[in-house]
């Protein structure tokens, strides 16, 4: 029996695949090592074994987590499993792996991570054989959550919106200025609160402002990354993640100037990884 995570730093997906192949899914708050406490994934894998999916004693645990690139950062992660399963082989992985599995299968492509953070790797149909740095919510993650929603609160702050966003905007929020730079640095998790103001640009899209701002920040993504990897060209490019599947139509048309080859958008891997993971249980 098989325990399966997909974790972004804003939500987690997990997916229970019985011995007869049957599959649950539950979902809890997301964990990145790199910004959250040790306290916020043992409160969610606790409300996960004895409330979403109790009683249940898996065999395997993969786990795909954002910031899981090295044995520091997995090894907290690893210890919150096993003490919550402690008879299970737990495998912690970058997500990615999980991203590569998911959305290019065993076909050679580049992944793409568009969500709350932003990540990309160029996978040959096995495994991961190049990865662009990613620096993070406070020097990079271009196109994503926080990245646009970064954007968007500079162009609110500097007096750059048209009246007419601005108002629907402060309507939106219903809280000051000093407010808003208060929840961000003094909240734990700043990335997540920036990219949550990416909802309301998401019901403004037809604002031309609010377009150029998603268009923008998608094309530094694709110059800094995507393109930086040999043949980018020549496989297609795949696409996980909220920010890319809910931008879709602006995300094409920065993809479509640079004459990348579109892949797939899958919104939420974890099933495509449950499916992976299933066709090798024994």
């Amino acid at each position: 029996m098989l325990l399966i995570a997909d974790a972004g730093s804003t939500k987690a997906d997990w997916a229970w695949v019985a011995k007869d192949g049957e599959s649950s899914y539950a979902h809890t708050k997301g964990f990145n090592p790199v910004v959250h406490p040790r306290d916020l994934l043992q409160g969610e894998v606790e409300k996960l074994s004895s409330e979403l999916l109790p009683n249940l004693k898996p065999t395997e645990i993969h786990y795909y987590g954002a910031g899981c690139w090295d044995y520091t950062r997995k090894l907290p992660i690893r210890e919150v499993l096993q003490a919550a399963y402690p008879t299970a082989e737990i495998t912690v992985m970058h997500d990615l792996l999980g991203a590569a599995r998911a959305s290019c299968g065993s076909e050679p492509g580049i992944a793409c991570i568009l969500g709350t953070g932003s990540n990309t790797c160029l996978y040959d149909g096995r495994d991961v054989v190049d990865n662009v740095t990613n620096l993070g919510f406070m020097l990079g993650d271009e196109g994503s959550g926080s990245h646009i929603g970064k954007a968007f609160l500079r162009a609110y702050f500097y007096r750059e919106l048209d009246n007419d966003i601005r108002d629907a905007f402060e309507e939106h929020i219903k809280i000051d200025k000093s407010d808003i730079l208060d929840n961000i640095y003094g909240s734990p998790i700043p990335n997540t609160y920036m990219a949550s103001f990416t909802r309301f640009m998401g019901e403004h899209l037809d604002h031309p402002l609010v377009q150029k701002i998603v268009f923008d920040s998608f094309g530094e993504f694709l110059d800094r990354h995507v393109r930086k990897y040999e043949g980018h060209l020549n496989v297609p490019v795949h696409y996980i993640g909220s920010i890319a599947y809910h931008f879709k139509t602006i995300l094409q048309a920065a993809m479509a100037e640079r004459n990348l080859k579109m892949g797939r958008f899958v919104h939420k891997p974890i099933e495509a990884l449950a499916n992976f993971h299933r066709r090798t249980m024994h």
